[in-house]
């Protein structure tokens, strides 16, 4: 199983300086080669203290001369918020310096903060997606990008340098609703999933992304990769009490991030599936939602991690775990001892287990 460490420079009510919250976060992504981890991970977010990583290809072009084994994703780059020529340009150039390292995580984004910060009307988002998206990944097989669409025009011109590989096979996007299911496969990408909602619900739309990804591609889809928010301790008591503060506070701060129980979300155009999300909010309360985010992450003993683990990468046929350590709060050293319980007495195991195409890349 590929099992990768995600960075998430969070700093929730501005509780540190945030060149602490830097130096911390870095030291962190530092220790995913030496501990054995296969790849490490960078989210975008902009303008608010739920994560402060604004360009992931520039904190992956820092890492990438700092390593040397390990792959380096996103999780994932927004592409409305970006031209299309400077997401192709950076990723081909830091494919070249890392040599081939690079795994391209896309998404088209939820939180109304940062759309209004980049001037960019969310109900446009889906279309954007899907023309940014074919324009960039023909350009990183191509070398060339070019594009006459609804939304995005772009005259022929050149990526230099060109292509260093294919990006095929290592491209993945995250997807929450059905519609965005049916939109990944048919650009032929994989699926990351962020546990948002009942795996009953994501299972279905792994089926329907898998059924359309083979009719409109004629081959097997990538197997989807799962990100997971972990907590992990010898002591059961301690590992709880980790849960209850850092994991359930992660996820009310995802549901404030969001906007979640906002039902004027299902107004804007491509995001009417969150009509039914902020209805269950009003149903069963702000504090219940995040309790049931908190509990699709992973937490507990070693034992308990490695089976929750396995079993939620089993049911989704999965290739492999990005798994985040520092979050909601996580005092420094806690995050380090998580992440070095992990790769000492849950890393050997996971990658022991043996899946069919398990590879991420």
């Amino acid at each position: 199983m590929h099992v990768g460490s995600g960075t998430f420079f969070q700093n929730l009510g501005n509780a540190r300086d945030d060149g602490e919250v830097y130096a911390h976060e870095l030291s962190m992504a530092d220790l995913a080669e030496p501990l054995g981890f296969d790849s490490v991970w960078a989210a975008e977010h902009h303008f608010t203290d739920y994560t402060m990583c604004p360009d992931p290809s520039q904190l992956l072009t820092y890492l990438a001369g700092r390593t040397r084994r390990v792959q380096l994703g996103t999780m994932v780059m927004v592409l409305p918020w970006h031209d299309p020529v400077r997401i192709a340009e950076s990723f081909t150039v830091l494919d070249h310096m890392s040599q081939g390292r690079v795994i391209l995580g896309i998404g088209r984004g939820l939180a109304r903060v940062e759309f209004e910060g980049f001037r960019t009307p969310m109900g446009e988002s889906r279309r954007r997606f899907v023309e940014y998206g074919e324009a960039i990944l023909r350009a990183l097989e191509t070398g060339v990008i070019e594009y006459d669409g609804e939304l995005y025009r772009q005259p022929r011109v050149a990526i230099r340098p060109g292509p260093f590989r294919s990006f095929k096979g290592r491209v993945y996007a995250s997807s929450v609703s059905p519609e965005s299911s049916r939109i990944m496969a048919e650009l032929g990408v994989g699926i990351m999933i962020i546990a948002q909602k009942p795996w009953d619900k994501t299972l279905a739309d792994l089926e329907a992304y898998r059924a359309v990804f083979r009719e409109v591609n004629g081959t097997e889809p990538p197997r989807p990769l799962l990100v997971s928010f972990t907590a992990v301790h010898e002591d059961a008591e301690t590992a709880r009490e980790m849960y209850e503060r850092y994991v359930v506070g992660y996820c009310r701060s995802t549901m404030g991030h969001y906007e979640f129980d906002n039902v004027a979300l299902a107004d804007i155009p491509g995001y009417e599936y969150y009509a039914g999300l902020a209805r269950n909010i009003a149903k069963h309360g702000r504090e219940g939602f995040a309790r049931f985010l908190a509990e699709l992450q992973v937490w507990g003993t070693p034992e308990q991690v490695v089976e929750q683990t396995i079993e939620n990468t089993r049911r989704i046929g999965g290739a492999g775990l990005i798994a985040v350590f520092s979050y909601g709060g996580m005092p420094p050293a806690m995050a380090k001892a998580n992440i070095r319980l992990f790769a000492e007495k849950v890393l050997p195991r996971l990658k022991a287990v043996e899946h069919a195409a398990s590879r991420a890349a």
